[in-house]
């Protein structure tokens, strides 16, 4: 079996010897470089596994062999060691694309676990192409330019391990683009652990996140693991992150930046390895400025950001996400196929969806209720009219009254009767089921079955 080369770039022969020694014990084959210039030239005639570089060298800087490596062999994961505390420094590197980042002095053991998760990355680059071909429930649906964008980006940030903040409309699809980062990268075999920040009762969230020990405090009867653990090796989705108490915010921090974490009335601490992802509909700037959001935390946390766009700027992406929702409710409910009219279609695509794609899905729900199970028209949807275009609404049929001389129903009429008194309503109403039950007094569940009952399906579609 063949040894993964891991490149080493740093202009101190110590450090440089301190570093194979330990990639050695490994079982990894080592490649080094003192300087940027004998970086690029291994890089460019034999790519490694992976390249460990120092920020501060000779004639550059770390961030030039990110840039190198972006451009020429963006395959090989590269990884930065700063000075300490050279927090910004260890941003930059990680927006310019390195996948990971650890401080001098160097801990050996927080260098095992970086190399560890890093050359995981090239192995499950194998499976990736797999991923793309399979859509799962994460498949993010659309072909619009700013929907195209989205994708391209989420698949150049997965492979790494940066924190990424999600900004985007409530409803537009920030845990779905949180999972599809998940399941493009190198942490998919791991587990995704969404948690919304906003529903953890305060005096809980220490323990939620972090976990606690048996007797702990009143009601820990038993060792509970945390958030934090829960999701080893994979990836913490913190949605509504800017809903966190400012207490918990600065130990939330320090859990990310140490990448460790102590459970509740434990004297030990946890190392942990997980991908931190967040997101929020709120402007975390603004949150920031008024002093609700830690200004560290909002910097550790929006290393790389993601505007996820409204539905409305979607185009036809909407009637394509309509479409394939009514599909997946349909078959759920176990109906046959149900399409949208024409104006239907115009009526949606009109439509500003202040509440984005969770909107469309719950009107879509309604709409399949109250239609008559043969199309959705305009008026299943029940849109508010202010939000149409007066086109649409032009080609919205206007249904006229029934007439006068419909007899009215009443349970002890004949089976004949009965059914002349459906159809005349039916008809009147131009087939649609829910006004028609509505008129002649009935649910639309009895209306159903007496259609069904007196065969009239097949009258409908002798008047059509």
């Amino acid at each position: 079996m063949t040894k993964q080369r891991i490149l080493i770039v740093d202009d101190e022969p110590d450090i440089r010897e301190l570093l194979e020694i330990t990639l050695i014990r490994m079982g990894l084959s080592t490649l080094t470089a003192a300087n940027v210039q004998e970086a690029l030239a291994l890089l460019e005639t034999s790519p490694p596994d992976l390249c460990l570089t120092d920020m501060k060298l000779p004639d550059g800087t770390g961030l030039d062999i990110v840039n190198f490596v972006q451009t020429h062999c963006p395959e090989t994961p590269i990884a930065v060691i700063t000075a300490f505390g050279s927090m910004e420094t260890a941003v930059s590197a990680l927006k310019a694309g390195a996948i990971d980042f650890i401080s001098k002095p160097v801990e050996l053991k927080k260098l095992r676990e970086l190399i560890e998760s890093a050359l995981a990355s090239t192995d499950h680059s194998e499976t990736k192409d797999s991923l793309e071909e399979t859509p799962g429930d994460s498949a993010i649906i659309g072909q619009s330019t700013p929907i195209l964008t989205l994708k391209k980006t989420i698949q150049k940030i997965s492979r790494g391990h940066a924190p990424v903040y999600i900004f985007g409309e409530s409803g537009s699809g920030k845990e779905l683009v949180a999972k599809s980062i998940h399941q493009s990268g190198a942490r998919a075999k791991f587990p995704f652990t969404p948690v919304n920040c906003g529903a953890i009762p305060e005096a809980l969230m220490e323990s939620e996140f972090f976990g606690h020990k048996k007797g702990s405090f009143t009601g820990a009867v038993n060792d509970k693991q945390g958030l934090f653990e829960a999701a080893s090796g994979g990836t913490l989705f913190l949605d509504e992150v800017a809903d966190l108490p400012l207490d918990m915010q600065v130990k939330l921090l320090r859990a990310i930046q140490e990448k460790s974490i102590k459970p509740v009335g434990s004297n030990e601490e946890i190392s942990v390895d997980v991908r931190i992802l967040s997101a929020t509909h709120k402007n975390l700037e603004k949150e920031v400025a008024a002093g609700h959001f830690r200004q560290d935390l909002y910097y550790r946390l929006n290393v790389i950001k993601i505007e996820v766009p409204p539905l409305r700027q979607r185009g036809d992406d909407i009637i394509l996400l309509a479409e394939n929702f009514l599909q997946s409710i349909t078959t759920r409910w176990k109906l046959k196929p149900i399409p949208l009219s024409a104006t239907a279609k115009a009526a949606i695509k009109s439509y500003t969806f202040p509440g984005n794609v969770r909107e469309l899905v719950n009107i879509l729900e309604r709409a399949v209720t109250l239609c008559d199970e043969v199309m959705i028209e305009v008026e299943d949807l029940q849109l508010p009219t202010h939000e149409l275009a007066v086109d649409t609404l032009i080609e919205i049929p206007i249904v006229s009254p029934i007439p006068i001389d419909i007899p009215t129903w009443n349970k002890n009429v004949s089976a004949d009767e009965e059914k002349k008194i459906i159809e005349s309503a039916l008809d009147a109403m131009h087939w649609n089921r829910t006004k028609a039950a509505d008129k002649l007094g009935m649910s639309l569940r009895q209306l159903r079955y007496r259609i069904k009952k007196y065969e009239l399906e097949n009258f409908e579609s002798d008047l059509t």
